[in-house]
């Protein structure tokens, strides 16, 4: 590819954010650019002692209908589409008088933040930017010859180029500021026609597309041998993407992902009512719990499963203490995410100079609505957010035996964890703490007999007589197909049992839990997780 040097001699600018413009603008003017704006862009440049001329005095026209109509003429795009090196097209440009424009520097209405603070409809409707895009969309197309700059930051670039080149840019930087302008406006219009979806209730669009903002460039993804990136989309949903990273290495593919489990799941206790701690690994939980302060559910939480939270990553769901941060520092942790810390705290986790601290200011609304996308050969599999609370299900009791008042407070306890640990699911619980998960197993009676083993390796670390299983109530994320999985748990020792049920041999089971006189009850909703 050569240089292909193309100068600079007339410039439009026309953006939203004024960050660096006046900045900018003086240094085109430096290199001789004439300055072509439009209004408070314009005023800023002006007010600024450069000379500019409006957009208004290029096209012949003012602008109209609440500025809806400025830039859509032939004289800007005539200026932005025409091939310099076409005689039909210099030709044309001569006829009607139009003008080279060969830098645009455009940053759109601001759509996206207007919809994140809740504004009311016209008002967004307001704030979906035309002109901006059809600018940007045709000096892109037309990059041979012209420069688009869709953000702030790529404004040094450009300078530099012009300054190394005597007021000239070359073409793999056009080329590369056309692709991220064709991104950016893909991005946009992504969250205009979701944001449309969302209002008008459409569950399935004919067409489907989302668009995020770089965070980072990730070192590699899952696996070294693969390559990765994260990005922010406009749904600011409290979580890792919009957290605060106060220390320690830079986040992994894996990190982030498990990190996400980790806070999603935490999310389920209203810090209002309670402390808890969820411990992760490889994206399931292995440890979670309700304490009277973070440092008690911190320790509950270990107690579940003492091998595997070395490497893993620790939710809390209120401002982290320092107590709780000396207690998660004496093993190794590769993340901590909560609301917020105390300063002592941050002084504590601190001396683990690798540890990462992620600040989220809050904890996401469970109950909240959203997308997941997931991507399949060819195809992208998009569903609503499983926001499902068992706070607001009705619980059925379909046993002889209801359930104590101890028994449906674990009960409950257990149903929400349930909901973040990959299907197939079983969950133990006593006294609000896991006492054994079991995760991901193609048998619901395999995920049962892991859930109790693991159960046994912690009593056996803790030198306690039986496992704490015995006593426990149990959760499955499904129903059970056949009464062996619900046998499995009583076997280990449970007493009460929580699930979706559905099952063609609900009656089997239910009859296999009156004879071992379990209590069970049924939610009607299931929280499969894949």
């Amino acid at each position: 590819m050569t240089d292909q040097l193309r100068r600079v001699t007339r410039a439009l600018l026309s953006v939203s954010d004024k960050t660096g413009l006046i900045e900018l603008a003086r240094a085109l003017a430096a290199h001789g650019v004439e300055l072509i704006s439009t209004g408070g862009t314009a005023k800023a440049i002006a007010e600024s002692g450069l000379k500019v001329k409006d957009v208004s005095d290029l096209t012949g026209f003012p602008e109209m209908m609440d500025g809806r109509v400025k830039t859509l003429h032939p004289k800007v795009h005539g200026g932005l589409l025409a091939i310099r090196d076409n005689a039909g097209h210099a030709h044309a440009m001569k006829t009607h008088g139009i003008a080279p424009i060969d830098l645009l520097v455009v940053n759109l209405y601001p759509f996206e933040a207007t919809v994140d603070k809740g504004a009311p409809f016209l008002e967004c409707i307001e704030n979906i930017d035309i002109g901006g895009p059809a600018m940007i969309r045709a000096a892109a197309k037309n990059h041979d010859d012209v420069a688009v700059v869709v953000e702030a930051s790529d404004y040094q670039a450009v300078l530099e180029e012009l300054a190394a080149n005597k007021g000239a840019t070359t073409l793999l930087l056009r080329r590369r500021l056309a692709a991220k302008a064709y991104a950016r406006t893909a991005a946009y219009d992504a969250a205009i026609s979701n944001w449309f979806a969302n209002v008008l209730e459409t569950e399935a669009p004919d067409f489907r597309a989302f668009g995020g903002r770089l965070i980072q460039a990730l070192r590699y993804g899952e696996n070294p041998h693969q390559t990765a990136a994260f990005y922010r989309l406009p749904d600011r949903r409290p979580g890792v993407a919009s957290a605060r990273q106060l220390q320690g290495k830079e986040l992994s593919y894996n990190n982030i992902n498990d990190t996400d489990a980790a806070y999603e799941c935490i999310a389920e206790f209203e810090p209002n009512r309670t402390a808890a701690c969820v411990i992760v690994k490889h994206a399931n939980p292995c440890g979670v719990a309700e304490g009277a302060n973070l440092v008690e559910a911190y320790h509950k939480a270990f107690a579940c499963d003492t091998q595997s939270p070395y490497g893993g990553i620790i939710a809390v769901n209120r401002l982290l203490d320092a107590g709780a941060a000396r207690a998660i520092t004496e093993i190794l942790t590769e993340v901590i995410i909560a609301p917020d810390a105390t300063e002592e705290a941050i002084a504590i986790i601190a001396r683990r100079k690798n540890l990462r601290l992620l600040l989220a200011g809050n904890l996401p609304d469970p109950r909240a609505a959203g997308l997941t996308a997931k991507t399949v050969a060819g195809g992208l599999l998009v569903q609503s957010r499983d926001n499902a609370v068992i706070d607001d299900i009705d619980l059925k009791v379909v046993t002889k035996r209801a359930p104590t008042e101890a028994e449906l407070r674990d009960l409950k306890f257990a149903f929400r964890v349930a909901k973040h640990v990959k299907s197939n699911t079983i969950v133990y619980a006593r006294d609000l703490a896991t006492v054994g998960i079991g995760a991901g197993q193609m048998s619901r009676v395999d995920s049962a007999r892991i859930a109790a083993r693991k159960a046994l390796d912690a009593a056996a670390d803790a030198k306690l007589a039986e496992p704490l299983t015995k006593g426990s109530v149990v959760a499955s994320d499904a129903f059970f197909p056949f009464a062996d999985g619900m046998l499995a748990c009583i076997e280990a020792g449970a007493t009460a049992v929580i699930q979706p049920g559905g099952s063609i041999r609900d009656d089997e089971v239910i009859k296999a839990a009156d004879e071992h006189d379990i209590a069970m009850v049924f939610t009607g909703v299931r929280h499969f997780r894949h």
